[in-house]
């Protein structure tokens, strides 16, 4: 399953990408975002951040572990995260615009199981929420991002 969401940014792509790069402290911007563990760090760039997110679901704390597979500064990174049977996707991406940026943020769901193929009519009940939890946190790193 994919879903896919952008917002309209009035920064730079560089302003931009400095928010959605920072990792370590986008618990500060994103408020579904609990906490943010560090456990691995590349010597240089993105690719290979490893890092424990932790957000509520449901009213529970919710921890999953995420990596960047690919990184194009100022561009697009790609992270990764297993859980459940299910491998996670997601894509942040910048693109120019007059008057500023587009942020677009892709999540796809992939089964891994004949069991977890089974669930995935399941998930697209939970479509919306994925969704409305994108545009959050897009919404949470525009505010951010505009505010300097």
């Amino acid at each position: 399953m994919l879903v896919k969401a952008q917002v309209a940014i009035n920064a730079t792509r560089v302003a931009t990408w400095s928010a959605i790069s920072d990792i370590e402290t986008s618990q500060n911007a994103v408020s579904g975002i609990e906490k943010v563990e560090v456990v691995e760090k590349p010597a240089t760039g993105l690719v290979g951040l490893r890092w424990r997110e932790t957000r509520m679901l449901f009213g529970k704390p919710a921890t999953v572990e995420k990596w960047i597979t690919d990184s194009v500064e100022n561009e697009f990174y790609k992270t990764r995260a297993e859980d459940s049977g299910f491998v996670f996707i997601t894509t942040r991406s910048i693109a120019e615009r007059s008057g500023g940026v587009t942020l677009s943020e892709s999540h796809e769901s992939k089964p891994q199981s004949f069991f977890r193929k089974l669930q995935v009519p399941l998930l697209l009940l939970f479509r919306g929420l994925i969704k409305k939890s994108i545009l959050e946190d897009l919404n949470d790193i525009k505010v951010a991002v505009e505010k300097g």
